[in-house]
């Protein structure tokens, strides 16, 4: 993705909390510590990837330690996934191999998978676990009656990476993990550590439209990390929303709304120069109604797409 501050410029990564005081601590020689993570819930989709690239991004410009949990525990106690625990094994694996493909630095790189190293690290969980009350966790989780006691016990979990270390942490993640970090930043200081910063990121766009996110659990929404070139091409043409008008008519009229259509958002998120990538937008009525960006779009992804995976295979 070459430099991935591209990412901040066009608001794929929108907001943040605190990232001035890690950038004012970086200047001061006091150091930072990356925290990001994966549920290993079922194959890896260029959705989740993005996070990944951003992260490795951060610690090639801070040259620092990344934590990267990989949530099997949370993911077999997640009930409605219906996985076992050999499932989450296996998922845990594989996905940990497409993880390692970003090419993270090996000598500043720390794969928890949490199933195996919660017993080097269960003093420090308990020691969280007793500061947060299941009152709070209720209220920011949605947990009732029915919720297993091990799932309302995983917060605790899922904060652990953020406290290792006595430096503040910078944890780069998609909007929806952001409740766990609001508790943490309850607690970390009473515990002799810093309040967790964060960099939140959109959802990437799934081929059938805007209004959802991309789903392992839904092929049809979703490009994965081993689809090959074929799939891929055949996926975004038979299955990438088009942001198309209401007729035909009205389509050769007006072209495409390029912001809603699935193609449009993939090049922008993933590809296009920002020069370029102007030049697209303003162009893209225009090409909308002769179809051409579902062609750009399967032909730039399937070569970028083939060599991630060659590098997974390595």
């Amino acid at each position: 993705m070459g430099d991935a501050a591209y990412l901040i410029r066009r608001h794929i990564f929108f907001s943040h909390r605190d990232l001035n005081l890690v950038l004012d601590d970086y200047s001061k020689g006091k150091g930072l510590f990356l925290y990001t993570g994966r549920g290993p819930s079922g194959p890896m989709h260029i959705g989740h990837i993005i996070q990944f690239y951003f992260t490795k991004w951060l610690q090639d410009k801070f040259q620092t330690t990344v934590y990267i949990q990989i949530t099997d525990d949370e993911k077999f106690l997640e009930e409605k996934r219906n996985l076992t625990y050999e499932d989450t094994q296996k998922w845990a694996v594989d996905n940990i191999l497409e993880i390692a493909a970003v090419g993270f630095d090996p000598d500043r790189t720390f794969i928890l998978q949490d199933t195996e190293f919660i017993g080097h690290a269960y003093p420090l969980i308990l020691k969280i676990a007793r500061r947060v009350n299941f009152s709070t966790a209720k209220s920011v989780f949605g947990f009732t009656g029915e919720t297993n006691i091990g799932f309302s016990f995983y917060p605790s979990i899922q904060i652990l990476p953020s406290l290792l270390e006595k430096r503040r942490c910078l944890i780069p993640s998609a909007i929806d993990q952001d409740p766990y970090w609001r508790i943490q930043r309850d607690i970390a200081e009473s515990m002799g550590y810093f309040k967790a910063a964060a960099v939140h990121s959109k959802f990437l766009p799934p081929l059938t439209g805007m209004k959802d996110k991309m789903s392992s659990s839904k092929p049809e929404t979703a490009i994965y990390l081993s689809d090959d070139d074929k799939t891929v091409r055949n996926k975004v043409y038979r299955y990438a929303f088009s942001g198309g008008q209401a007729t035909k008519e009205e389509h050769r009229k007006k072209g495409g709304d390029p912001d809603v259509d699935v193609p449009f958002q993939w090049l922008y998120m993933f590809f296009e120069p920002d020069d370029k990538g102007r030049k697209l937008a303003t162009s893209y009525i225009c090409t909308r109604k002769t179809g051409r960006s579902h062609g750009k779009c399967g032909s730039v992804t399937s070569p970028s797409h083939s060599s991630y995976v060659r590098g997974v295979s390595l």
